[in-house]
Formats: C-alpha cells, sequence, structure tokens
C-alpha cells in the first residue's frame, strides 16, 4: 500500500483553498452583503471595513495561491488581532467568547507563511516562492 504521505503536497493546497474560501465568505458578508448580516456595508476606512476588505480580497488570493506567504502573514495577524479585540474581551474561554474560528484560521494561515502554498497554485506556475 502506498503511503498516504505522498499526497500531502497537493493536500495543503486543498486546505489552503477551502480554508481560504471559507475565510472570504466573512468579507463578502461585511463588503457585499452576502450571505445578509447586521455587519454588512461598514462605514469606510473603519475597523470593520478594513477587516472586510483583508478577507475579502487575502481570501481571494489565498484561494487562487498567489503571493501566499506574505497574504498569509497579514491574515495570520488580523486573525489574532480580532481574536484579543472582539473576542477575548467576553469571556476568557475560546468556546464561549467565540473566537475558535479566529484562533483556528491565525494558525492555518501562519502554517501557509512557513509551508506556502503547495502544488496548485498561481505561486508555483509563476514560479514564485509564494
Amino acid at each position: 500500500m502506498k503511503s498516504l504521505s505522498v499526497y500531502a503536497p497537493q493536500m495543503l493546497s486543498i486546505l489552503r483553498i477551502v480554508a481560504a474560501l471559507i475565510f472570504m465568505a466573512h468579507g463578502t458578508q461585511k463588503i457585499l452583503g452576502f450571505p445578509a448580516s447586521d455587519a454588512a456595508f461598514p462605514a469606510v476606512m473603519s475597523k470593520l471595513w478594513i477587516a472586510g476588505m483583508l478577507e475579502l480580497i487575502g481570501g481571494a488570493l489565498l484561494v487562487v495561491g498567489l503571493f501566499t506567504r506574505p497574504v498569509a502573514f497579514v491574515l495570520s495577524g488580523l486573525m489574532a488581532a480580532a481574536y484579543w479585540m472582539a473576542h477575548a474581551p467576553r469571556d476568557a474561554f475560546p468556546a464561549l467568547n467565540g473566537g475558535d474560528a479566529a484562533i483556528l484560521y491565525c494558525f492555518v494561515f501562519l502554517y501557509f507563511v512557513f509551508s506556502g502554498p503547495g502544488p496548485i497554485s498561481l505561486d508555483k506556475v509563476l514560479k514564485r516562492d509564494g
């Protein structure tokens, strides 16, 4: 039986694409109002607007795997800031303060900073380091 580890590079790309698509939905919700939300259409240059633009544009760049390492670095920082500014003040426990997704995104994106985009990416097609 073949070792599953031979598929690890492709699974890295799939993880990047799926995580970025789900993350990007937070940006579409804030900036485009889809799906509908109370947080839709924040004031331009507000913290919520900046976060939404980073989620939307950064998420799209990660989906296609373009500028993966620097984008993932910025998004990891965004999620760390989001956790400490929006979630941690509510409660000490992530399961109670709603910040578990922010923590997970922070560390998944931080992993992409070190791993790069995987083989299915524009960075690889353009022979960039990611």
